[in-house]
């Protein structure tokens, strides 16, 4: 299974999103996961893995799935010389044993030898794919060939929808 982990948050509390599917083709998911967690750390520039690892970590343990990949919304590296970013972190987190698959919708100062920009549709803008576990050029080919005409893949639109989508009070 792969899965495409997104957080949004609100009042001191994050819902976290993750969509399951089994290929990189798919135009919908398996299935949906969601959590809130509350009482999340304040964004930090540079150190963001610090708020969204242990949501991400806490939906991770209702997967029951073997899985093959994760994609996250960030970056796994954000400079050249490989400062560890979110995905990073998850994959270390993870005993580096799954792929991580950054795709970030701006570019990141010093970051441009660890990343792909990837343009999709008849966007002007890229993507910006990061990867560990797996080479920026197979992760690249994974996200570029995702359902959709779009710049961001059917199931990555989804997904940012489906965080924001019924937010508790």
């Amino acid at each position: 299974m792969i899965l495409a982990f997104d957080s949004y948050y609100f009042n001191n509390k994050a819902k976290t999103v993750c969509l399951l599917f089994e290929n990189w083709e798919d135009a919908t998911p398996h299935s949906i996961l969601s959590e809130i967690t509350e009482g999340v750390a304040d964004y930090q520039p540079g150190e963001f893995y610090k708020r969204e690892l242990p949501c991400i970590l806490s939906l991770l343990n209702k997967v029951e799935f073997e899985i093959h990949a994760i994609i996250i919304d960030g970056y796994v590296t954000l400079t050249d010389t490989g400062k560890p970013g979110l995905g990073a972190h998850l994959h270390q987190a993870l005993a580096s044993k799954i792929p991580i698959i950054g795709v970030a919708k701006s570019g990141f100062h010093d970051n441009s030898k660890l990343v792909r920009e990837l343009y999709r549709g008849e966007s002007k803008n890229p993507l910006y794919i990061t990867a560990a576990g797996m080479g920026a050029d197979e992760a690249y080919n994974h996200i570029k060939k995702m359902d959709g005409p779009f710049r961001m893949p059917t199931l990555l639109k989804l997904l940012d929808k489906k965080t924001r989508e019924a937010l508790p009070e």
